[in-house]
């Protein structure tokens, strides 16, 4: 029972020691979720890919677009860290007192670079390149 209680702690920290050395993988934004990169590819980081549809069954559509004062167009907000970190847009909630903070840049820096701003799956963004173009 030993062996194989240390044949699982075994594979335990290998599999953690793994996971710390290797970088997260860019994630594939979804239908619905808002991808930022106002800034970050200057900044020499990877867009923000915000899970809009996370927060939206958790929030009403005010606490956001209302007291927050997030516009309802993607990448319509002057969004930068600073602002984040002195509990402006996302930090007014992402200060590890409502939610987890912002220490781990990989959670929210999660999209592929040379994504352009845009909320994934809408149509509007084609019909707006549509209506430039006549």
């Amino acid at each position: 029972m030993l062996g194989l209680k240390n044949f699982f702690l075994a594979l335990g920290l290998s599999l953690a020691s793994s996971m710390v050395l290797v970088a997260p993988a860019p994630v594939q934004a979804e239908y619905g979720d808002i991808v930022l990169n106002n800034f970050a590819e200057e900044a020499e980081v990877r867009p923000v890919v915000f899970p809009h549809w996370f927060h939206r069954v958790r929030f009403n559509c005010s606490v956001c677009h209302a007291d927050l004062g997030f516009k309802m167009q993607a990448g319509g907000n002057d969004i930068t860290m600073s602002k984040i970190i002195e509990g402006e847009y996302c930090g007014a909630c992402h200060n590890n007192e409502i939610a987890w903070a912002i220490e781990n840049c990989d959670i929210c820096h999660s999209g592929k670079k040379g994504i352009e701003t845009q909320v994934m799956g809408s149509d509007l963004r084609a019909v707006k390149k549509n209506k430039a173009n006549k």
